[in-house]
């Protein structure tokens, strides 16, 4: 069985929790050594890879582009070939179309519903739905990241709930270094793209009354999008610059530094949220993430701790919360780590494995 990934870019050309996602999979399944595992997308490709084209070409371009797979692929054969499809768009090559392949879909969140809350018109809603909707159909089974997931899937697209496994994101235990934290003033990063669903805002609103209790805390803001400039006029407006920084779009070595600063971590959002990496990656670092309860959010932190989990866009919640964390409720940096080393990407893999052998 030879498995080929295709996804939406690679990290390096586009940072986002589903190109994390994806990339680290492919890693952790290209080292395993159980199978064939090839992989394709957009941009610069890690070792293993391939890429289709650079990013920034027209959609029309990049489906176009994405029905090309490599060379290894052919060389298995259509009936020894499993296709991963990780953004619905990419990928589906006529070998796909035709059915002469098995086709896994994950299932990262409702791309119409996204475009809905982005302020789309109802027309191309409605073409993203159904466009959603067929590829979806020519899947043999989907990976979801969490059970609120698989109802949209199943109440929204009408799939068949026995073909929707539920298999969580994981985290690299490496890239996100455990340091015991520093004796300095309270942080709080809040690593996210600045767009209106994810709650920057709801955090924002809560700033005032964390410095009520914290006079010292700082806030840093990681991520660019949309939302960005109305973001830094709220901060401006509440008179908030002198405490809260927007670091922009960071290298993985200044989030991990701003990770070891950090007291606590925010993950505020407001809706469409299917798990929450950067949660683990908080967690695998030692510090503690409050997160809302949105989509596959609590999954990354009830077991260990379930009042890390707030009402979403509760200000005065999501600010108590973090204040609690400053003065010691909550688990420790070693508890964290613990608990995000049970998300370990070889364990996450082996899942993965089990559900591609089920197909043959």
């Amino acid at each position: 069985m030879h498995v080929h990934m295709t996804g939406s870019e690679w990290f390096d050309s586009r940072p986002g929790g589903l190109n994390r996602y994806f990339e680290s999979l492919f890693s952790a399944l290209r080292d395993d050594e159980t199978g064939p595992v090839t992989a394709s997308a957009f941009g610069d490709p890690i070792p293993g890879g391939t890429s289709w084209s650079p990013t920034g070409k027209s959609l029309p371009a990049r489906i176009a582009a994405s029905r090309v797979h490599p060379p290894e692929v052919s060389r298995a054969g259509r009936s020894n070939t499993l296709i991963d499809s990780h953004f619905a768009l990419y990928g589906n090559s006529r070998t796909t179309l035709e059915r002469r392949t098995n086709v896994i879909t994950h299932f990262q969140g409702p791309w119409a519903a996204e475009s809905k809350m982005a302020g789309a018109r109802d027309m191309r809603i409605r073409a993203k739905f159904l466009l959603e909707k067929s590829i979806y159909s020519r899947s043999d089974a989907f990976v979801v990241l969490c059970q609120r997931f698989k109802d949209v899937i199943v109440g929204d697209y009408g799939i068949d709930p026995d073909i929707v496994e539920i298999i969580p994101g994981g985290v690299d235990l490496e890239r996100f270094a455990f340091a015991e934290p520093e004796t300095s003033a309270p942080v709080v990063v809040c690593a996210r793209r600045l767009e209106r669903r994810m709650g920057i805002d709801v955090l924002i609103n809560a700033w005032p009354e964390i410095l009520r209790a914290e006079p010292d805390a700082r806030l840093f803001i990681v991520g660019k999008g949309t939302y960005e400039d109305e973001l830094r006029a709220l901060v401006t407006r509440m008179s908030l610059d002198k405490s809260i920084t927007f670091e922009g779009r960071v290298s993985d070595a200044r989030l991990n530094e701003l990770y070891r600063m950090a007291t606590v971590t925010a993950i505020p959002s407001l809706a469409l949220e299917g798990f929450g990496l950067i949660a683990l990656e908080s967690l695998a670092s030692g510090r503690p993430p409050v997160v809302t309860d949105c989509g596959g959010l609590p999954d990354t932190v009830v077991a260990l701790d379930p009042s890390l989990v707030v009402p979403i866009g509760d200000a005065d919640a999501l600010a108590a919360r973090i204040v609690g964390v400053f003065n010691g409720i909550g688990p420790t940096a070693k508890e964290c780590r613990v608990h995000a080393e049970t998300f370990a990407w070889d364990r996450i893999a082996a899942r993965h494995r089990e559900l591609y052998a089920s197909l043959f």
